[in-house]
């Protein structure tokens, strides 16, 4: 449980670990932070779905499992602030992306408030909770996520799919292309990239 777990997790529920999370340690996030970038945390628990490779024919026939996610409503602001000033929005992981553009879009279930049974931004402690399906693929328009560190993913996934939504595909394939030659390390718990 220790080794396969982000330094800044908090809550227990996923399937598996957050693993792009996995490359930052204390000492890099400090540093980060010392350069005026603003870190924060959100909570999404990975389902098995996330592992599934796309079988449809086209993509709109592909349904993702629905996830849990928690996300703080301060950072719900931030995230409009943070597009209003024209700044970049980087997040770590498809998980964490799929989070963020579900919330900012609306295309969310709400999990009922244990105390008045209501579906809201839920008033418990300022904490959006809700469930997404959304599955990003190529043709998607990104709404909040400016750039993404993520890891190599397998063929026909669906963090692959995302990823290649972000960039182009070509030059998605150039940076595997490289990562190959260069001899990096694929899938989970391999080396990761940085795209803006």
């Amino acid at each position: 449980r220790q080794r396969y777990q982000t330094v800044y997790a908090e809550h227990q529920g996923s399937i598996a670990a957050p693993t792009a999370g996995l490359h930052f340690t204390e000492e890099l996030l400090g540093k980060i932070r010392d350069k005026g970038v603003f870190v924060e945390t959100l909570t999404l628990h990975v389902g098995i779905g996330t592992f599934k490779s796309v079988k449809a024919e086209f993509l709109s026939g592909h349904r993702m499992d629905r996830e849990y996610f928690e996300i703080k409503t301060s950072l719900e602001s931030r995230i409009s602030k943070v597009k209003e000033a024209g700044r970049r929005l980087l997040a770590v992981g498809t998980t964490t992306t799929r989070a963020i553009e579900t919330v900012v879009s609306g295309q969310w279930s709400a999990v009922s408030s244990k105390r008045n049974g209501s579906n809201s931004l839920n008033g418990l402690n300022g904490i959006l909770q809700g469930y997404t399906d959304i599955f990003i693929h190529p043709g998607y328009m990104f709404k909040a996520v400016d750039g993404l560190i993520t890891n190599f993913h397998l063929p026909r996934s669906t963090p692959l799919m995302l990823t290649s939504a972000l960039c182009s595909f070509k030059k998605l394939n150039k940076a595997y292309e490289e990562a190959i030659a260069m001899g990096y390390r694929f899938f989970s718990y391999g080396d990761a990239m940085l795209i803006l």
